[in-house]
């Protein structure tokens, strides 16, 4: 890559950010504790990928439902050591209020309210876990885009110093985001990292090309932001989590998200000062699901937009086309004091291409696949 399409790369991340451009005082909370919405920061990397810095052998990536390269996922006894987390649980569909009239961000069409219908559906009741993607690659071969692109980006508090001197490029206006060389979901923090220890942790540097080709092999597909929207909101109207509006019920935390202050320090109260396990906290609302907030960003099928109206909504799939995809759930980046978007109604987006250190997936169907409605001992 030269030292103009680098540039170029790192520029375009700036238009990217994580809800970085688009915040203003006048959208910030009411409340005193709200966040810097003024500022032009983001808690999660937001990168648009220069095709033209792609290695010469590595495909053009699609944002389409092109099939993965071999076959579907059919359980084999013994193909996986770890303990498995493709679980589903059934989302019984209904009419809820879709987004707020009471936005954090307003830039981000978190607004305004809407009657919206779900119809029923299944949702993986974990993020996709390492171990799980890993099914995917020994079973497929597939390549994630990071891969063929030969970087993504980490948050400079995880890297060493060593590979830190060998940085030259920054976002000025995000500067602990970092294009790190050899970065993706097999070696998290770069070259000479891996993933022990971390089997049950979300697989992380997904882009939604890549997600896309996962859950078709397991034969599902990603949530629309509607389904997601309605599973965050665990049949609760205009709560702020999925439990309620309380950010730590009972004094506990129920979600992995940043303490202290950003970016300096994380003081990892909640146990964590990095991914987690997608098993970790208690289920966050009557239906049983783990993480739907906090951990990773996660994908949705819809195109971005941040224009909406309250006319009634029935199973809504976004825009039929657009320059991003949405992204809901918020990461163990987001702060309220700094990116308060690990509410239901927060959002954002990236290009389908993109990845980063705290992005990730979750995977819905509309039936249950075969495989999973009476679980063997040797498929679970």
């Amino acid at each position: 890559m030269g030292a103009s399409q680098k540039f170029a790369l790192v520029a375009s991340v700036l238009l990217l950010l994580s809800g970085v451009l688009l915040a203003s005082e006048a959208e910030k909370s009411k409340d005193s504790e709200s966040c810097n919405a003024e500022s032009k920061e983001g808690c999660g990397c937001q990168q648009s990928r220069d095709k033209d810095s792609k290695k010469k052998d590595a495909e053009e990536p699609k944002a389409d439902d092109t099939k993965p390269k071999v076959f579907y996922y059919k359980p084999v006894k013994g193909d996986t050591p770890y303990k498995r987390t493709n679980q589903m649980v059934r989302i019984p569909g209904g009419t809820f209020t879709m987004g707020t009239d009471e936005p954090i961000f307003a830039a981000d069409g978190e607004g305004p309210g809407r009657q919206t219908k779900v119809d029923p559906f299944y949702l993986d009741k974990y993020e996709v876990s390492n171990a799980e993607f890993e099914l995917f690659v020994n079973q497929t071969g597939f390549k994630t885009e990071a891969e063929s692109f030969g970087n993504s980006f980490v948050m400079e508090n995880y890297l060493s110093e060593e590979v830190k001197k060998e940085i030259t490029q920054m976002v000025a206006a995000a500067p602990w985001w970092l294009p790190v060389d050899g970065a993706d979901w097999k070696h998290p923090e770069g070259k000479g990292t891996s993933l022990k220890g971390r089997m049950d942790h979300p697989v992380i540097h997904t882009s939604w090309n890549d997600a896309v080709a996962y859950c078709k092999w397991v034969g599902k597909r990603l949530p629309t932001e509607a389904e997601f929207e309605f599973a965050c909101r665990g049949g609760r109207e205009n709560r702020l989590f999925p439990w309620g509006n309380n950010l730590n019920p009972k004094g506990q935390h129920w979600m992995n998200i940043w303490q202290g202050k950003f970016p300096e320090e994380n003081t990892a109260e909640d146990g964590y000062d990095y991914t987690a396990p997608v098993t970790a906290f208690p289920e966050q609302n009557k239906y049983g699901l783990k993480n739907i907030i906090g951990n990773v960003w996660e994908w949705t099928q819809d195109w971005w937009t941040t224009e909406h109206t309250k006319d009634f909504k029935d199973n809504p799939k976004g825009p039929l086309s657009g320059t991003d995809k949405v992204k809901k759930g918020g990461s163990y980046q987001c702060t309220m004091q700094y990116c308060y978007r690990y509410r239901c109604a927060a959002r954002s987006q990236n290009t389908p291409d993109s990845s980063a250190a705290n992005l990730g997936l979750r995977c819905a169907a509309t039936k249950l696949p075969s495989y999973l409605k009476k679980p063997a001992k040797d498929e679970l």
